[in-house]
């Protein structure tokens, strides 16, 4: 977890229970995790356990995964070139593999050497030489990362090679924060990962979530999504990036050409019952572009739906998400 301020601590590490309309207790978890701000909301007779319980498995997910810790397992795998991981840090890289060749490399864990080259670790922001970009792509094919599932063992061949999780560690930390949850006397709850919302039952009135994702462009939002039981991520090369001589670099870069993705793009929003998916193809298919991501849907077996912005402000959803979407502007959608 990158250093913040105390008063800044103070203000974010909150834990209150107080009642609601009906009785219904309510909980909220406000904290700092996986470089980010996060909320979890639970509402039910154990709602603070619930939320108590998906504050500790967040963070210790955090603690395993965290390419930047010392004392996380990725740290030593990407110090050592290799190691032995624990069955979540394992299962997440497994992940990260099958989830880049479903999207032909659009989703790539091999790129932290190049993401340090840019400066999106270190915020040390640069725009790098053509060389030095063409040596840092040397380091991520994935073909180099090498499992062993029956030792948990990660390799990677090339010496310099750094793999990060953070693509799909929020998704996935989404999803363990829900399922311990679930083992908990609540009626519905909401959990908000800094972009990565997963949503369970449903309010106390009975009514769906309202999941509104931010307008990459000015205040307000884009749109709104009604759901439950459902995870909902939004990409955008608006969360981070720096300016140069008059032109912006964001921190999606594209596998193939080590520059931040040119998709004619401003956001992604995925919706999946599957939280670690819906994290990786908001990556996948803002590094593919509107026609691309189109095509990707169209013959993908894996059980999502998306919304796209383009740069020239067009809004574009596949029919599933049509169905729970509303926005001020004009929505396009594929059959």
């Amino acid at each position: 977890m990158k250093k913040i301020t105390a008063l800044i601590m103070i203000t974010i590490i909150i834990l209150c229970s107080c009642s609601i309309s009906g009785g219904e207790k309510k909980a909220v978890a406000d904290f700092f995790s996986m470089d980010t701000y996060m909320s979890v909301t639970a509402y039910g007779d154990e709602a603070q356990s619930a939320v108590d319980a998906a504050k500790k498995r967040i963070e210790e997910l955090d603690s395993l995964l965290n390419a930047e810790d010392k004392n996380s397992e990725i740290f030593r795998l990407n110090s050592d070139g290799k190691a032995v991981l624990s069955e979540d840090s394992f299962e997440l890289v497994t992940l990260a593999l099958k989830y880049s060749s479903h999207t032909d490399g659009a989703f790539n864990p091999a790129l932290h050497p190049l993401s340090e080259l840019w400066g999106f670790i270190d915020k040390k922001y640069r725009v790098p030489d053509k060389k030095e970009i063409t040596d840092a792509l040397k380091l991520s094919d994935t073909e180099n990362i090498i499992l062993n599932k029956k030792n948990k063992t990660v390799k990677l061949l090339k010496s310099g090679m750094e793999i990060d999780l953070g693509g799909i560690a929020k998704g996935y930390a989404a999803a363990e924060a829900a399922r311990v949850m679930s083992g908990y006397n609540i009626s519905g709850a909401i959990i908000n990962l800094g972009g990565n919302v997963r949503t369970l039952g449903k309010k106390p009135d009975g009514s769906l979530w309202n999941v509104a994702i931010k307008n990459p462009v000015g205040d307000g939002y884009l749109a709104n999504v009604k759901t439950t039981d459902k995870a909902v991520v939004t990409s955008g090369g608006y969360e981070r990036y720096f300016e140069k001589n008059g032109r912006t670099y964001h921190h999606i870069l594209n596998p193939d050409n080590g520059y931040p993705a040119d998709s004619g793009l401003k956001s992604v929003t995925i919706i999946s019952d599957n939280d670690t998916l819906a994290d990786a193809l908001s990556t996948a298919l803002f590094v593919m572009g509107e026609k691309k991501a189109e095509r990707f849907y169209k013959k993908s077996k894996l059980g999502f739906d998306f919304i796209l912005l383009t740069d020239d402000d067009r809004l574009i959803c596949s029919k599933g998400a049509a169905d729970i979407l509303s926005s001020d502007y004009e929505i396009n959608v594929i059959e």
